[in-house]
């Protein structure tokens, strides 16, 4: 079932469906970090170690995308010197991501993230969050191993 679940998103990102176009134009509307029911890929989610239970939330979060500008100098360079337009950032947007939406939760421990869609201007990913002092996360043993896991 999860392998077909895969193969399905798999398909709408190589067709860009229309299905996923008018999920994108939705997803435009809603603020930049958004907590959602339930996750949209749930195979991933799950590979992930996302459980439907109290203690366990998926936020979607969109973030901007193009390169990194940094300030023309004043004084005068050679064109190829000026250090101006070729320049990467060191962390993924994945990466940046999760570190914005633990901060709006400093509560939560991030379990994982997953891609979900890309247009011209921003990338969609859903991150898992565990609340590691809710009561039915504190009983769980797999939980508890897995927070120390991500806690190295």
């Amino acid at each position: 079932m999860h392998q077909y679940m895969a193969d399905l998103w798999t398909k709408m990102w190589k067709t860009n469906s229309e299905e996923l176009k008018s999920r994108a134009i939705a997803w435009r509307k809603e603020p930049t970090i958004h907590r959602v029911d339930k996750p949209s890929r749930l195979d991933r989610a799950h590979k992930l170690g996302y459980k439907a239970k109290q203690g366990i939330i998926v936020i979607r979060t969109k973030v901007g995308r193009g390169g990194m500008r940094k300030q023309r100098p004043v004084s005068g360079r050679r064109p190829k010197h000026l250090g101006v337009v070729r320049i990467k950032q060191s962390e993924s947007m994945k990466k940046v991501a999760q570190r914005r939406v633990n901060e709006k939760y400093p509560n939560m421990e991030v379990m994982g993230s997953y891609f979900l869609y890309k247009d011209g201007k921003n990338i969609w990913y859903e991150i898992i969050l565990v609340d590691p002092s809710h009561p039915s996360i504190a009983k769980d043993v797999e939980f508890k191993k897995r927070l120390k896991a991500f806690a190295k």
